[in-house]
C-alpha cells in the first residue's frame, strides 16, 4: 500500500481517521541517526509507526523500532508532540489520516540491523548528510528539533 503525504496543502483530502502513532531517535556512539527508505513513499524516514491495541506509547516506540530496524532500544525522553491538523496521509485503501504522533529518543541496547517488509534501506546517517536525502517536511522537523536539544519538548 503507497501513500501520499500532504502538507499545508488546500487540495489534501479530508482525513478520516487518526492513529495515534510514533518516531523515535535512535543514534549510534558516532551520533548518527538511524533512518529507513519507506516502501510506501520512497523517503528517508525516522522509524515508526501506529499505535496498536494493549500497547502503551511507549511500547509501540519500542516495537516499531524493532520490527523495522532489528534493533532494541529503551525510551530515553520525548523529542516532541506532532499533531498538525493540516499534514494528512492518504493510502491507497482510501484511509486519510490526520498525523498524530509523539517522537521519542532511545538508547540502543543492541540487536543486528535488518530491514524489514516496510523499508527498502536502512542507515546510519550523519547530521551534517541530512541536507542531501529526501525527507518529508514533517519528518525533517523532528530530527531539527532533536539536534536542537531543545529544553522542552515540542508541543505542536
Amino acid at each position: 500500500m503507497t501513500r501520499i503525504d500532504y502538507i499545508d496543502d488546500p487540495d489534501a483530502p479530508t482525513a478520516n481517521s487518526v492513529v495515534p502513532s510514533t518516531t523515535a531517535i535512535v543514534t549510534n556512539n558516532e551520533g548518527h541517526i538511524l533512518l529507513v527508505r519507506r516502501r510506501d513513499n520512497n523517503l528517508w524516514a525516522l522509524p515508526g509507526g501506529g499505535m496498536e491495541l494493549g500497547e502503551s506509547i511507549t511500547e509501540t516506540a519500542v516495537r516499531e523500532v524493532k520490527e523495522e530496524t532489528g534493533l532494541t532500544v529503551d525510551i530515553t525522553g520525548l523529542v516532541g508532540t506532532y499533531t498538525n491538523p493540516n499534514h494528512v496521509m492518504a493510502y491507497t485503501n482510501g484511509e486519510v489520516r490526520q498525523q498524530f504522533s509523539l517522537c521519542f529518543t532511545t538508547r540502543l541496547i543492541g540487536g543486528t540491523l535488518a530491514i524489514d517488509d516496510e523499508s527498502t534501506d536502512i542507515a546510519w546517517t550523519s547530521p551534517t548528510t541530512l541536507d542531501q536525502l529526501s525527507i518529508h517536511p514533517s519528518m525533517r522537523l523532528r530530527i531539527t528539533h532533536y539536534l536542537q536539544h531543545r529544553p522542552h519538548p515540542y508541543l505542536g
